[in-house]
C-alpha cells in the first residue's frame, strides 16, 4: 500500500506542479518568466514532460485507455454520490479543480501501480514485448 501512495503522491505533485488554482505552478511561472528565463523554462517544461511520459506510458500499458476512462468514471460516480448525499458541494471552482487533480492523479497512480496489484492477485509477472 505504501508503494501505491508514493506513486499516487508523485502523480499528484506532477499534475499540481504543472497547474493548480494557486499562483504557484509551472504554467503561471512560465507565462510570467518566459522572456527573462527562457532556458530555465524550457528545462522545467522538459522535466515535466519526462514525468508525464513515464506516467502515461506506464498507465496506458497497464490499464489502457479503457481502464483510464473507467477509473475516471468511478471517480465521477463517487463525486456524484457525495454531492447527492450532501457531503460535497461543487459551487467552488477552486475546490473542483483540486478534485479534478486528485481524480487525474488517481488514474496515473493506479496505472503505474496496476502491474504490482495484478502480480499480487494472480502471481504472474508482466513482461514488456521485446522485438528481436
Amino acid at each position: 500500500m505504501t508503494g501505491f501512495i508514493v506513486r499516487w503522491a508523485m502523480a499528484f505533485v506532477l499534475l499540481a506542479a504543472t497547474f493548480n488554482p494557486t499562483r504557484y505552478n509551472f504554467i503561471v511561472w512560465a507565462r510570467n518568466n518566459w522572456d527573462a528565463q527562457m532556458p530555465l523554462t524550457v528545462l522545467f517544461a522538459l522535466l515535466l514532460l519526462v514525468g508525464y511520459i513515464i506516467y502515461l506510458r506506464a498507465t496506458l500499458r497497464s490499464i489502457g485507455a479503457f481502464g483510464m476512462g473507467l477509473i475516471l468514471a468511478i471517480a465521477a460516480a463517487l463525486a456524484w454520490v457525495l454531492v447527492d448525499y450532501g457531503f460535497l458541494d461543487l459551487d467552488d471552482p477552486t475546490r473542483n479543480l483540486w478534485l479534478g487533480l486528485v481524480a487525474l492523479s488517481l488514474v496515473l497512480g493506479i496505472g503505474l501501480s496496476w502491474s504490482h496489484v495484478r502480480r499480487r492477485l494472480s502471481g504472474q509477472s508482466d513482461m514488456d514485448d521485446v522485438d528481436e
